[in-house]
């Protein structure tokens, strides 16, 4: 009887299996034959409408910044020399790298004792040609009065002659007489012309006194000149740099020992093209006092400093293009010479163009607008600024059109969009407040309350929440929910 009955069961087993075969492969002959008679038809697919940020085109005035890199330097910088040679006997104690002086504050002493004994030398010089001067003053008054002296006397002979002359001719006298007479007045005449020769030789001796003490004056004003430069002092206020002398060391002439730099007085030098130069140029060719923005960034603490320009270089440098500009800055905290600085110009005024973020312009110089099907169109601009992440256009062809501010490969013309305003950026509403009555609020308090599987923090702030007298409608459903109504 077992064999029999677990015979029976396999049997069973083995209808039902052979009967769920059955059945399954007629659904699979049923859903392929379905499959093929079905009629071949290509797939419906929606079109895809991509959510684009969008700006109203509003023409306007725009002041364009032209951008440049520029250099910093002091407009005022000199070097300290040594004017004379000699052992440097004192130092100002701000005589170091980054020293500061004032104007007039002495620098550096240099061993004046050879200075002083020149100056000596020349003092005694002047002495002598005073005294010299003096002599040549005497013997020329001498001279004068010797040949004074003489022509008196060169008179005299000749009256004699006369004399003898008139005796002659009235037969009373000798000739004899005469030419002892005549003999006479020509020696005189000679004594007369040896005196003026004297005096043209004391004349000549003054004038060479007169000479030499206006050359003795002179060595002593040098002497006193190289005295005074053995003392250096600082000619304006500044900071001490390049410094490379200390106390004791024998300097020679016309030897650079530090440069005096004056830090108030800065320039911004910087180069542009020439485009950007004639950009700059007003209308009666000339530059204009333009405004300047220096700004060094340190870190991310930015120092600005602001000027106008000054001037410009008379020449273009062998191998150099563009224009080179010189500006001079205002009161330029934290600034040296030497820092390599963003500069910024502020340009002439553009009338009727639209400022846009650079994203919005494609590689063709156009820009993407939403016609009235909500659909883009490429409309060609004209570019006529870059300011850094911004552009400027001309606003004539776009004016009133909502453009794309950010392209991407997936946008191009014809393709549908939705427009979101700058104003569109996602700003929370305030939630939705309900007023509770006491017992609502005693009852949701209890249930938050008894809630053990509930964070202590959470909790605390729901329980502060329901304190008030209004409480979001989110969190009011919230608990209903899972307290199950």
């Amino acid at each position: 009887m077992r064999f029999l009955r677990q015979s029976l069961t396999g049997l069973f087993l083995l209808s039902v299996t052979v009967a769920l075969v059955l059945v399954a492969g007629q659904m699979m002959y049923g859903a392929i034959s379905e499959r093929l008679a079905r009629e071949s038809r290509p797939p419906q697919g929606n079109e895809r409408v991509f959510a684009v940020n969008v700006q109203v085109a509003e023409p306007g005035r725009v002041a364009p910044d032209l951008v440049a890199f520029g250099e910093v330097r002091s407009r005022r910088s000199l070097e300290v020399r040594s004017r004379l040679a000699g052992t440097i006997t004192s130092l100002s104690p701000d005589f170091e790298e980054g020293g500061q002086v004032r104007q007039g504050d002495v620098l550096v002493q240099i061993d004046p004792v050879p200075a002083e004994f020149a100056l000596t030398r020349a003092q005694n010089d002047l002495l002598d040609a005073q005294a010299e001067q003096r002599d040549a003053a005497r013997v020329l008054e001498l001279a004068g009065a010797e040949l004074g002296a003489a022509e008196a006397q060169a008179r005299l002979r000749q009256k004699a002659l006369d004399r003898q002359l008139d005796l002659l001719a009235r037969e009373v006298t000798t000739s004899a007489a005469v030419e002892t007479a005549e003999l006479a007045v020509a020696s005189a005449n000679q004594a007369v012309v040896a005196r003026r020769q004297s005096v043209a030789q004391s004349e000549a001796r003054v004038d060479q006194a007169v000479t030499r003490l206006e050359r003795a004056r002179v060595a002593v004003a040098e002497a006193e000149r190289a005295l005074a430069e053995t003392t250096i002092t600082a000619d304006f206020s500044g900071t001490l740099s390049e410094v490379t002398v200390v106390k004791g060391r024998f300097v020679s002439t016309n030897e650079k020992m530090a440069s005096l730099i004056d830090a108030e007085a800065l320039e911004l030098v910087f180069r542009i093209s020439t485009p950007q130069y004639v950009r700059l140029l007003g209308d009666d060719g000339r530059l204009p006092l333009a405004e300047v923005t220096a700004t060094l960034d340190v870190m991310g603490q930015d120092l600005v400093a602001t000027g106008v320009i000054s001037r410009e270089s008379a020449v273009v440098g062998d191998g150099e293009t563009g224009r080179k500009i010189f500006a001079r800055l205002d009161s330029p905290r934290g600034l040296k010479p030497g820092d390599f600085v963003t500069v910024r110009v502020r340009e002439k005024p553009l009338e009727s163009v639209v400022k846009l973020p650079a994203t919005a312009l494609d590689t063709q110089g156009r820009v993407m607008a939403i016609d009235e099907n909500s659909r883009l169109e490429a409309i060609p601009v004209t570019l006529l600024r870059r300011q850094g992440d911004e552009i400027i256009v001309a606003g004539d062809a776009i004016a009133g059109r909502q453009i794309v501010t950010r392209l991407t490969p997936l946008l191009g013309p014809g393709v549908q969009v939705k427009p979101l305003a700058s104003g569109d950026a996602a700003v929370p509403a305030a939630p939705e407040m309900v007023a509770l009555d006491d017992a609502t609020r005693a009852r949701l308090i209890a249930a938050i309350e008894g809630n053990a599987q509930m964070p202590a923090e959470a909790k605390t702030r729901v329980l502060e929440m329901l304190a008030k007298p209004e409480v979001p409608a989110r969190l009011l459903e919230r608990i209903k929910s899972r307290m199950g109504g």
